[in-house]
């Protein structure tokens, strides 16, 4: 069973993510917001091996898009980037299943019409 501060850190992890999601364009935000609940709950019952990998790469995510979206503040002229490239031998570390869902996730990305169809709640309709 989790102890209290593992589920804290967990529970402030994932609101922490939601939180920096706010500043992404409107359809990034969905589609983000989806996965990480979607992985969240996937790994309610993950080893502890697992949880530490899990943990270790969602702060690195937190912490790199945290960064980005400091360094993207006032830089209305160019159009920021989010992300990162994602190193081929990290690739070899993924399973079966994640390579599918990372397929699964670049396609959405790059459709041109989104299956997303949001709008600003400040948009006039």
């Amino acid at each position: 069973m989790a102890t209290s501060a593992h589920v804290s850190k967990v529970r402030s992890l994932y609101k922490r993510i939601l939180i920096l999601h706010r500043f992404l364009p409107i359809d990034l935000r969905a589609m983000g917001d989806q996965y990480v609940k979607d992985e969240f709950r996937r790994h309610k019952s993950a080893s502890s091996s697992e949880v530490k990998c899990f943990m270790r790469e969602w702060e690195n995510y937190k912490d790199t898009l945290q960064t980005q979206i400091l360094e993207s503040a006032g830089e209305e002229r160019n159009p920021v980037k989010f992300g990162a490239e994602l190193p081929e031998r990290k690739l070899k570390d993924f399973q079966d299943e994640q390579i599918g869902q990372l397929y699964e996730l670049m396609l959405e990305a790059t459709k041109p019409n989104r299956q997303f169809n949001i709008q600003e709640d400040n948009v006039k309709k």
